[in-house]
């Protein structure tokens, strides 16, 4: 591996985006929010209609080409709010011109895509950071804390569920929604944040058995799935998930159920803690209430916390919340539940290749 990329110790730390749509404005909000230390300097769509907007949004320079970009830019990082099937060969490429790489979920909607960003990135010596912005939501820091010290004892039970809806003008929007090759399913895409859970919460898993369908939506991949989970601890759970909920998004929830505590996180997207319970008290019992939080969007709030940490680890203050490594976790459990439900049959982890 060659060596790692100086820190960025003069300056602010300057960030291109590449993919202006829907989830790109998030970004654009966050980094403003770190204006002092951060800033976009170009922004990269094949859309000149999202590319103007974006330019005029944030005062950067437009470009209609990410080679064309990457030979001008003088960016630290690009960011990757493209289709999800193009993050690994746009990864590669950014890699090579001696840059950090910052991608959405899902990091690749292939395995051995996940594999390739990050050996490309390790062979170039920059950082890969994949973005799971909802790891930093109030409810979810309460409750890997309370995951952290023990408190649950031995878990017996966990359940999610993704109880959301995506109309079919929403996949007819864009001809990259709802392929195998480009964007993925319910669970590739709009449950990626929840599948990240089930490892991060609460371990390796040993294996699942998954089934998906397409009840409703003409589209190539899955509007619904559940899935059998069983973890290396012994503990038991499911996942279910659906974007066929009437008429608009009703839950994004967690449930936990252990020796000595049992918890459901829920609301729209895990950001109300509906029962908080443990055998023994402990001071985070006092932050229930400041945790929960109102939210209108499926996105919650972590992306300004996410790039804090970006900024730190370019500036060589901090280690990577979630890097490539981590990434390729979540990417692993998608692969395994696509694979199940391919084959019907029980697959277990690690995966092999």
């Amino acid at each position: 591996m060659m060596k790692k990329l100086s820190p960025v110790v003069d300056g602010k730390v300057r960030f291109a985006l590449v993919g202006c749509g829907r989830i790109a404005q998030n970004h654009f909000a966050a980094i403003q929010q770190h204006a002092n230390s951060a800033e976009i300097v170009d922004v990269c769509d094949v859309d000149p209609n999202a590319l103007e907007a974006a330019g005029k949004l944030t005062g950067a320079q437009k470009w209609t080409d990410l080679g064309a970009m990457l030979t001008s830019t003088t960016a630290h990082a690009v960011v990757l709010a493209t289709p999800s099937g193009l993050h690994s060969q746009q990864a590669t490429a950014i890699a090579a011109t001696g840059r950090h790489v910052i991608t959405e979920k899902p990091m690749a909607t292939r395995w051995r895509d996940g594999l390739a960003m990050v050996e490309a990135c390790d062979k170039a010596g920059v950082h890969l950071f994949v973005v799971k912005q909802n790891r930093r939501n109030a409810t979810l820091q309460l409750l890997k804390r309370s995951l952290d010290q023990g408190r649950f004892g031995r878990i017996y039970m966990v359940n999610i569920n993704v109880f959301w809806t995506r109309p079919q003008e929403y996949y007819d929007s864009a001809k990259w929604r709802g392929t195998w090759e480009f964007d993925g399913g319910a669970f590739m895409n709009q449950a990626s944040h929840y599948v990240d859970l089930l490892d991060w919460m609460i371990g390796p898993i040993e294996s699942l058995q998954a089934y998906t369908a397409t009840l409703a939506r003409s589209i190539e991949v899955e509007d619904s799935g559940v899935v059998s989970i069983r973890w290396r601890s012994g503990a038991l759970g499911s996942m279910n998930v659906t974007m066929l909920t009437y008429p608009k998004n009703l839950e994004g929830s967690i449930t936990i159920l252990g020796e000595r505590g049992t918890v459901r996180i829920g609301g729209v997207a895990v950001n109300q803690i509906l029962h908080w319970e443990f055998a023994q008290q402990s001071d985070d019992d006092k932050e229930i209430a400041n945790a929960s939080y109102h939210t209108t969007s499926v996105y919650g709030f972590g992306h300004p916390l996410y790039y804090a940490n970006v900024v730190d680890v370019l500036r060589g203050k901090a280690d990577p919340e979630t890097d490539g490594r981590e990434g390729l976790r979540s990417l692993e459990v998608l692969t395994a539940i696509y694979r199940s439900a391919r084959d019907g049959r029980r697959v277990h982890l690690p995966l092999d290749v």
